[in-house]
């Protein structure tokens, strides 16, 4: 049986939010994701970086994010998951931009991380839930004897994925599938929402 179902926000249920931005703002090297850089301190310290090099704000990035939608079908998707199971939405996202996302989900439980801004509203810092939290997440539920199943798309993903009791890759790219053989990978909702419901049926930890 499964209990809980945990699932990467961006390439899961929505577009990667730092792309958009990357293509609004014309700035090639804001399109890096953990797709790109498995390091997410790294990966964080460049986009900082960049935000500060072309005096970017919080509010540029809400701009972005309040224009965008969830990938065709994630809606329904989620609707009929939450209709079968608890979802719990793990993300390196941030707080301070992922409400309108939230809201045309219908408001699924986030757990994510938070920006720190200074007096003029430029991102200065972010503050981590906690490290490696997706995997944590996983760990506690499986603590509290839940059984988990876990989707998600990327480097960042592959720890929650290995640790639940099912994991499973959602449209990830070539090369993280390849480096993670033991994950199973599907490519469209209804094949994810076959593989949790078949992990479903089977029986509990002993």
């Amino acid at each position: 049986m499964v209990d809980i179902v945990c699932l990467d926000l961006e390439g899961v249920l929505t577009p990667e939010i730092w792309i958009e931005f990357a293509e609004l703002t014309g700035i090639p090297a804001l399109r890096a994701t953990t797709r790109d850089i498995p390091d997410y301190g790294q990966l964080m310290r460049q986009r900082l970086k960049l935000l500060a090099e072309n005096r970017l704000a919080l509010a540029d990035v809400q701009k972005v994010v309040d224009t965008m939608r969830p990938l065709d079908g994630a809606e329904a998707f989620l609707a009929e998951l939450r209709a079968r199971h608890q979802v719990v939405v793990l993300s390196d996202t941030f707080y301070e931009f992922a409400g309108p996302l939230m809201r045309r989900l219908g408001w699924p439980t986030l757990f994510c991380h938070h920006l720190e801004t200074d007096a003029a509203g430029r991102v200065s810092g972010y503050r981590l839930r906690l490290e490696d939290h997706k995997r944590q997440a996983v760990r506690a539920f499986k603590a509290l004897n839940f059984r988990v199943a876990a989707a998600g798309d990327s480097y960042n993903d592959t720890g929650m994925l290995q640790e639940a009791d099912a994991g499973f890759f959602y449209r990830a790219p070539a090369n993280v599938v390849a480096e993670f053989p033991n994950i199973p990978a599907v490519d469209s909702y209804d094949a994810l929402l076959a593989a949790i419901d078949a992990a479903a049926e089977k029986q509990p930890r002993a």
